[in-house]
């Protein structure tokens, strides 16, 4: 398998913008997602000049921006304000607040209202079960389920996104991502199990071209790496 292969959609993940712009001219790249850990990495400290930087090039794919808020009044102001960015946005809703309570209600609100939603930092099927029945079948969404978050604990996601996919296979516009991604593999992984998105990271995108790379190819370019160090080094015996 090759990257040009893939028919799962890579979503860019990220929040450095010069980044962001020049992934914005990649075909490989169908979206973009952020959130309020890669904005505070970036040092992003004014959201919405930021989000409207951001939207002022890419304006033809998807683009996530998640609320900032934990009480789910104010999660709800902040999804309208902005849902108004674009018509390319999804707002990021997480399953839960701080104290664990759920955002369904939130989340049924605003899909009912047409609100176009990326519901975040799923783990259980459970929760899969729960927005699926919170989310308008009228209405596109994305599901993002951590699977990476998953396979940190020594929990296999695989089976985990296949269940998912069953779950929301009665809403016909919402989509499972495949979030949290910690190596190349999770790319073919998430294809294979059906997966309509994958986040990938800038620094992870940069290896796609390594998909279906000949392992003697790879073998022998490991052996010229420990070489050619060691002679950089001056190493002797």
């Amino acid at each position: 398998m090759n990257n040009s292969a893939l028919n799962i959609k890579i979503f860019a993940d990220g929040a450095d913008i010069g980044a962001i712009l020049e992934l914005a001219e990649n075909p490989l790249v169908k979206g973009f997602t952020t959130n309020p850990t890669l904005m505070h990495r970036a040092g992003v400290v004014d959201y919405e000049s930021f989000a409207r930087e951001v939207l002022g090039v890419v304006r033809e794919v998807p683009v996530s921006f998640e609320v900032i808020a934990d009480e789910f009044a104010d999660m709800g102001r902040q999804a309208r304000k902005i849902a108004a960015w674009g018509d390319n946005v999804y707002v990021k809703i997480p399953i839960t607040n701080t104290s664990g309570e759920s955002s369904t209600e939130l989340i049924r609100d605003l899909t009912s209202d047409g609100l176009k939603l990326n519901v975040t930092a799923l783990t259980t099927l459970e929760q899969v079960d729960a927005v699926s029945l919170a989310l308008s079948p009228l209405v596109p969404s994305i599901v993002s389920v951590f699977a990476g978050r998953i396979a940190d604990t020594g929990m296999d996601p695989v089976p985990v996104m296949e269940e998912a996919l069953k779950i929301l296979a009665p809403l016909p516009d919402a989509e499972l991502l495949w979030a949290s991604p910690r190596e190349l593999l999770n790319v073919v992984q998430a294809e294979k199990s059906g997966c309509h998105i994958i986040t990938v990271t800038h620094d992870l995108l940069r290896k796609l071209s390594g998909l279906g790379r000949d392992l003697a190819v790879v073998s022998l370019d490991t052996v010229v790496m420990f070489y050619e160090d060691a002679v950089r080094s001056g190493l002797t015996l």
